[in-house]
């Protein structure tokens, strides 16, 4: 055997360091490779995604949204196919690393549709590790729905509401007949609206027969009545004013001597009064 010199030694030194690297990195290519799930529009732009005319049902398929929504980095092929079904380029269970899909989706119900590609990752052990879309914008398709906005609350008459009080009280009274109640209730959706936005008044009147003092009195607890109904079919207090204002601006003057017809041709000034006030800024 020649003995080794020592220009040799160097150089199976150097062989030596080459060859363990060249191993190293072959372990490194045949390890496991998990993708990082992504979807931003860097993503899609390196992204492949397979030609739809290539598709085996190329006119694609309306997917339900709420189960595309139940889609995670995780799942396992089986979770995946009972949730969004075969994908449509041909793709089988096993030994494949992605499902290709095509999903309609329309702008409108009933409307014109438009198709996106879908595309999940999964790793060599079958588990989805990544989507991706295509075009990006589809992936706008997993925001939840918007909520509905709400209706516009309907705005008190510019007239204000009158309730005959004949019709709403017994004589001399300010206790809610039932027929009264039923006027009240008829009123109750427009003026729950209203009350969303507005104050609302509730003005007692009364006619010119017996002492002022007397007739503010009663027309401040028949007021009151009608507000407290209001606020029993869901009117919030706090937008309800109650007044009572007597036998001021009455809507009729009557002059009959006999006091039966004068009673009648009063009965317009005996009400109550029902209008929206603005809310102060």
């Amino acid at each position: 055997m020649q003995p080794t010199s020592t220009t040799q030694v160097p150089l199976l030194r150097s062989l030596g360091l080459s060859l363990a690297a060249l191993l190293l990195g072959a372990c490194a290519s045949h390890g496991e490779h998990r993708a990082t799930p992504s979807n931003s529009a860097a993503d899609a732009d390196t992204t492949s995604f397979p030609d739809p005319r290539k598709a085996t049902l190329k006119e694609g398929l309306f997917v339900d949204v709420d189960n595309l929504r139940l889609f995670a980095r995780g799942m396992s092929k089986r979770q995946l196919y009972s949730l969004l079904g075969t994908p449509h380029f041909g793709e089988g269970m096993w030994g494949v690393h992605e499902w290709n899909y095509l999903f309609n989706f329309r702008s409108t119900p009933g409307g014109d549709y438009f198709t996106c590609q879908f595309k999940v990752d999964f790793d060599g052990k079958g588990i989805a590790q990544a989507a991706h879309w295509k075009p990006q914008a589809c992936a706008a398709v997993l925001d939840p729905p918007r909520p509905p906005a709400p209706p516009a609350p309907a705005p008190m008459p510019s007239e204000p509401l009158r309730l005959a009080a004949d019709a709403m009280f017994a004589f001399d009274s300010a206790v809610l007949t039932p027929e009264g109640r039923r006027n009240v209730d008829a009123l109750l959706q427009q003026v729950r609206d209203a009350s969303r936005v507005q104050t609302i008044q509730v003005i007692g009147y009364t006619d010119r027969i017996g002492s002022d003092r007397y007739n503010l009195v009663l027309s401040q607890r028949r007021a009151e009545a009608v507000r407290d109904a209001l606020v029993a079919g869901g009117v919030p207090a706090a937008a309800i004013v109650a007044e009572g204002r007597g036998k001021a601006d009455p809507l009729v003057q009557c002059e009959q001597a006999q006091r039966k017809a004068l009673i009648v041709c009063l009965a317009p000034n005996r009400r109550v009064e029902l209008s929206g006030r603005a809310l102060p800024r």
